[in-house]
């Protein structure tokens, strides 16, 4: 749980969206998205991100990750 808190917050540092702030997840065939563009994403945050299971999703300009999406 702390890791999925931690990815998030890293997240939404880069939501400026009103409507992003409002729906910014998605979960699907166990992969759980997160409406980030990943081209907007620091390198630091990024290597972060993928530390605690979240990668980029090139396909979406999303981050996605398997570990949180599925139980």
């Amino acid at each position: 749980m702390e890791d999925l808190i931690k990815a998030l917050t890293i997240l939404k540092k880069y939501i400026t969206e009103d409507y992003l702030l409002n729906y910014p997840t998605n979960c699907d065939h166990d992969i759980l998205r997160v409406s980030v563009d990943p081209a907007v994403v620091s390198e630091e945050d990024m290597q972060e991100l993928e530390n605690l299971s979240f990668h980029p999703d090139e396909e979406y300009s999303c981050f996605s990750s398997f570990r949180f999406g599925s139980n």
